[in-house]
């Protein structure tokens, strides 16, 4: 099923006429109108002139968050507060949040994302969906609430936390769809099989997943536990949260919704534009935005993009699975360390639940890499010989993916903490001396 034919399989010469009229409109609109972009691109010698197709993208600036938060609360802002009609702001526990705003159209331009992502999956008016991501200024909760409801379907507008509730309405509503993270809907999935209610009495068929990376792995442990089809959802505050893009019923990428979000792969180091196909860094520019457009906003993102049609039907970019973010990945001893690496490792292993923490020191001017690995109730023993085993099983295929011998620590069942929202995998605590 498709939500927005005519854009979601639009042929890429009629795309790039599109995205370049949408791209010198919105750089006429923040030239004008917010200071910040003006300042920004009279220092690279810039002017809305200078834009005549999307081809010219590159001679404009990039955005960073700094500058989202050099200008807190309202100094990006496009249009006036009399017509910014929503606030939402990002989930970050340090420093000043990250504030977005929208006018009534971006709005409707967020919930037809959201709807085009459901509709992918195979959700249909006639479905009821669980919304599990937290609501208030995270933008999870409210982005996945209104575009169920613009596609006709049935919200149960749960927000996170409170689990017993969420199992019991879940169970009691029929809900055919669940929006959360992957990590509280692995939370979700070992607590329903320690409720009275047997998983074959629940009628979900679909997950909406995002808000943090997970893998193909991750994918699978879901899928099996929940009796489902997993997808991801994939957004950023300061772009519009989730609806920037999702899966098709392919799930060979993520499509992007390029008539608004114009996506690009720029190497991290040097900013220059990748070839199609090459890893790099996902930069955003919002061509449509009205409230508060982003400008070649860096994402710190590191995933890659397929032009090719899918088999889906649809000729919207696909972008690979997030490797993990750019200012995420650890550097220890010299090697490039993802915790999505190690996630991927541990979710191939029968023996170890999908929970670990990757705990980072300095000893004696010599990094220390740990792992605690929670071991699945089945397989933990007080013998010494089959935990070594294990410890070894896993460290080795630890070593030979990541380059890097960690320090393995096997820990019982249930005794790594459960995620409510986006889980927190690493401790450095080099950052903290």
């Amino acid at each position: 099923m498709i939500w927005n034919e005519t854009m979601e399989c639009m042929s890429r010469d009629e795309m790039h006429k599109l995205q370049s009229i949408r791209l010198k409109q919105v750089v006429e609109r923040v030239y004008h109108n917010t200071t910040f972009y003006r300042k920004k691109m009279q220092e690279s010698g810039v002017t809305p002139d200078d834009i005549r197709s999307i081809d010219d993208i590159a001679k404009l600036p990039f955005t960073v968050k700094n500058d989202l938060r050099d200008n807190y609360p309202f100094g990006l802002m496009a249009a006036p507060m009399s017509e910014i009609v929503r606030v939402q702001a990002s989930s970050g526990t340090t420093g000043k949040p990250i504030v977005v705003g929208y006018t009534r159209n971006d709005l409707s331009v967020w919930s037809e994302g959201v709807a085009r992502c459901l509709t992918a999956y195979g959700l249909t008016k006639n479905d009821i969906v669980q919304v599990s991501y937290g609501y208030g200024l995270f933008t999870g909760g409210l982005g996945a609430h209104q575009g169920t409801e613009y596609i006709g379907g049935t919200v149960i507008p749960m927000s996170s936390g409170n689990t017993q509730k969420q199992i019991q309405l879940m169970h009691d509503f029929g809900a055919n769809a669940l929006a959360c993270t992957p990590s509280y809907a692995l939370y979700l999935a070992e607590a329903i099989h320690e409720s009275e209610f047997p998983i074959e009495e629940f009628k979900l068929r679909i997950g909406a997943f995002g808000a943090e990376p997970w893998t193909e792995n991750m994918r699978r442990e879901l899928e099996d536990k929940l009796h489902i089809k997993a997808y991801d959802i994939y957004g950023l505050t300061e772009v519009c949260g989730p609806g920037v893009g999702g899966e098709c019923t392919c799930q060979n990428g993520t499509h992007l919704w390029e008539d608004h979000f114009y996506p690009e792969i720029v190497d991290p180091q040097t900013l220059q534009p990748v070839e199609h196909g090459k890893q790099g860094e996902l930069v955003f520019t919002t061509i449509t935005k009205e409230g508060m457009p982003m400008i070649r906003y860096r994402t710190r993102d590191l995933t890659a993009l397929h032009y090719e049609r899918c088999t889906c039907g649809r000729t919207a970019v696909r972008m690979d699975r997030i490797l993990g973010r750019s200012d995420d990945m650890l550097i220890i001893r010299g090697v490039n360390v993802f915790p999505s690496q190690v996630e991927s490792v541990i979710l191939e292993l029968p023996e170890f639940e999908p929970y670990y923490v990757i705990t980072v020191d300095r000893v004696d001017n010599t990094d220390t890499f740990q792992i605690d690995v929670e071991v699945r109730q089945e397989y933990y023993t007080d013998e010494m010989t089959k935990l070594m085993e294990m410890k070894k099983k896993v460290s080795h295929r630890l070593q030979s993916v990541l380059g890097i011998s960690p320090d393995i620590r096997l820990v019982e069942p249930r005794t790594i903490e459960r995620s409510q929202g986006k889980a927190k995998h690493v401790i450095d605590k080099r950052k903290l001396v």
